[in-house]
């Protein structure tokens, strides 16, 4: 009864707290309305937003095909009239025009120490510097000198090279040495497993592979299941030596500083390559199977990355975060793109990132704190965690913080829907969460599965940034759409880009057309100098997948998009997600599990569909905090979390989170989960239950969990 009382006193404090707050508000937003009009021009935001993005060029029963209504910008006419064609043409092209400016940074390890943990543990952490930078004319010479060391090594023109390493500056150079002599680069995750390695390193038949000190190791095992492998150059480590010892008989090591000091001593001729070369053999995540290799050629890299420089605005401070896998054809392109037009590109690893990163000694700064980056790239269930790390600070911050947090979020999201930005509010209220990435992060560029409107407007009301979704394939070399500048929508993926056009064509079977009211809808297809020529070594499969019209090379995506009034498209269902179940209704699994992982009892999820059911069953991966919450609040007591995982009670509440979840995201009831299984095991690319990439692998999953699918429709 006390506590009672207390918690009812309480609330009536804060309830006043907010009124309060809201009446200053209200007198300030009176006596400052008229400076924020005449100032920020709200009126010209909404206008340019609601602007026709794409228009009609071709349409009968069962198509429509859309066209960008902008024309190529400055860089993109510059490209043109210089004739630049290839990756080699455009890295000579950019080291004179930003000959001394920074191009390529490195965080300097001073040293790896011991630190004590109040737990008493002991971690190793790391004493860091600053960034050490190269200059474009030095990557331009380093890449060059790789090039040349590759040759006189016995690589000859066209040949395939694998590149097998994290995200680092040397793997950037090493790609544009290959280019500059005409070999193929294939690129392979660095979190892949042994067999996915050797699938890639024979199916490819590479002889010569470039690896990291780290990943060096694996090859002790992975080179008696890659009887081609005659050469391993590695990068590498700014702390330990490497040791080479213990391989196989035969294979060459080398280190990639020595090699460049041996094309250093050459005068080897470059062998520039063609437009319709192949640059990269990338492969897919590999989702719905075994990952396919793309053939990229210079023509489909140079498409995009004109694309993306019409699409973006570049400041002349602009400096980017890198950190995503460049295996990744989204991180690689946009890592062009920042070198074409000259943004600085500072390399970091989620162990460094940010200040309360897993190495970083107690009291020093993470990578972003000291590189304070403007632009960086993520993929959705990277913005997914942030929003719940947000969500899960404000909660513990007490009922107060809750109370005033959620207040000063529905009146920033107010304004800024009208074209007002709220200065003030994102300095006092929301400028701690901007200091996390280093205080001057103003684009994040989101790409690699749908973003769901809850995390973008979240990221980009808690963050202050623009947040700019894309929509792109490896097979469309990462360019299909991108989201206009100033388009202020969510849940959107934006307008054609204007390297190519986009079709819908009726999906009878799941009855898609592009008759349909009020917007067309259907099977996506992609046609221009981005899409690919077709798979590596897979004839039939590209013949099904790609084809030819008049002169164009189009692809069939397999997504299912709808065009909205102003050209921009929404991506609504994919082929290969959709179940139909017993009573007839279609279930798109993919966009369940799009909405349900901003649910903050998940970390990960599969939604499973039984054709001979009449409802979906979930296969969860839960947040361990939120599920000790949950115990906490309905009094289940556990010796672990495995035996929480377990508990009925629990099951039972995270089931009852998820049909919350589903009403709050407007789905369908049969959309809605029937029974729910949580499952102890974090899905790992390692465990074959993810790609490289964290996308799901469906069947994968549903074959591991089988057992546990069949208990929750059976009950």
């Amino acid at each position: 009864m006390i506590v009672e009382e207390k918690q009812e006193m309480e609330g009536f404090w804060i309830a006043g707290a907010i009124q309060a707050i809201k009446a200053i508000s209200y007198v300030c937003d009176l006596l400052t309305f008229p400076v924020y009009l005449v100032l920020q021009r709200p009126w010209e935001k909404r206008k340019l937003s609601r602007r026709i993005k794409a228009k009609i060029i071709a349409r009968d029963e069962n198509s429509v095909t859309y066209k960008s209504v902008d024309g190529p910008g400055a860089m993109h006419i510059a490209l043109n009239r210089r004739n630049v064609e290839t990756l080699d043409e455009m890295l000579l092209w950019v080291a004179q025009i930003h000959c001394s400016k920074r191009c390529l940074g490195t965080r300097q390890i001073l040293a790896e120490e011991d630190e004590l943990q109040p737990n008493g543990r002991v971690f190793k952490k790391y004493k860091m510097g600053d960034y050490k930078w190269k200059t474009f004319a030095e990557v331009e010479r380093l890449a060059a000198s790789f090039g040349r060391g590759l040759k006189s090594i016995g690589m000859n023109t066209s040949r395939n090279v694998v590149i097998f390493a994290e995200t680092r500056a040397e793997w950037m150079i090493a790609a544009h040495g290959c280019f500059k002599q005409n070999f193929t680069v294939v690129t392979i995750y660095a979190t892949l497993g042994d067999e996915a390695i050797a699938h890639g390193i024979n199916e490819t038949e590479v002889d010569t592979v470039i690896t990291s000190h780290d990943l060096l190791p694996k090859f002790k095992r992975l080179l008696e299941f890659t009887p081609k492998v005659k050469t391993i150059i590695f990068m590498e480590d700014q702390l330990k030596p490497t040791n080479t010892d213990g391989y196989k008989e035969g294979v060459m090591l080398c280190a990639f500083s020595d090699l460049i000091k041996k094309g250093n001593t050459l005068k080897t001729e470059p062998s520039p390559p063609k437009a319709d070369d192949t640059a990269i053999v990338m492969y897919t995540s590999g989702s719905t199977g075994i990952p396919k290799g793309v053939l990229l050629s210079h023509r489909n890299i140079v498409a995009t990355v004109k694309a993306y420089c019409d699409a973006v605005s570049v400041n002349p401070d602009d400096v980017f975060l890198g950190y995503l896998p460049l295996a990744h054809v989204f991180e690689l392109l946009v890592e062009s793109v920042c070198l074409l037009i000259g943004v600085p590109i500072g390399y970091s690893t989620p162990l460094t990132m940010i200040d309360s990163s897993s190495k970083i000694q107690r009291g020093s700064k993470g990578d972003a704190s000291v590189l304070h980056p403007t632009c960086l790239t993520a993929v959705p269930l990277i913005l997914d965690r942030i929003s719940k790390g947000i969500n899960e600070k404000v909660k513990r911050g007490g009922p107060l913080r809750q109370a005033i947090f959620k207040f000063a979020y529905e009146y920033k999201a107010k304004w800024i829907k009208y074209g007002y930005e709220t200065p003030l509010f994102d300095k006092y209220i929301f400028g701690a969460a901007r200091q996390v990435l280093g205080g001057r992060v103003r684009l994040i560029f989101s790409g690699g599965a749908p973003l769901t409107p809850e995390t973008h407007s979240q990221i980009k009301l808690c963050l202050c940034v623009t947040v700019t979704q894309g929509y792109g394939l490896t097979e469309t070399t990462a360019c299909a759409t991108v989201m206009d500048r100033h388009d202020r929508s969510t849940g959107r993926v934006g307008a054609p880009t204007t390297s190519c056009d986009i079709r819908l064509v009726n999906w009878e079977e799941a009855g898609y057309r592009v008759t349909d009211k009020p917007f067309p809808r259907g099977e996506i297809l992609i046609g221009g100098d981005n899409v690919s020529a077709g798979y590596y070594k897979l004839k039939d499969k590209s013949r099904e997948d790609f084809f030819e019209e008049a002169g164009k090379q189009w692809f069939k995506t397999g997504d299912i998009g709808e065009v909205q009034h102003d050209g921009c498209i929404k991506i609504i269902d994919r082929k290969k997600d959709l179940v139909k179940l017993q009573l007839g209704e279609y279930v798109s699994l993919g966009k369940v599990e799009a909405e349900l992982k901003t649910c903050p009892a998940v970390e990960n999820i599969c939604i499973y569909g039984d054709a001979s059911k009449h409802y979906t069953v979930a296969l969860v991966v839960p947040n361990p905090q939120h599920i000790e919450d949950i115990a906490e609040k309905l009094g289940v007591s556990h010796s672990s979390l495995e035996e929480l995982y377990n508990s009925p009670a629990i099951e039972k509440a995270v089931l009852q989170e998820l049909a919350d979840q589903c009403k709050k995201s407007k789905l369908e009831k049969f959309e809605v989960p029937g029974a729910v299984k949580l499952c102890a095991e974090q899905w790992s690319p390692d465990m074959g239950l993810v790609t490289a990439a964290f996308k799901l692998k469906r069947k994968a999953v549903q074959e591991r969990y089988q057992h546990e699918i069949n208990r929750m429709y059976a009950s």
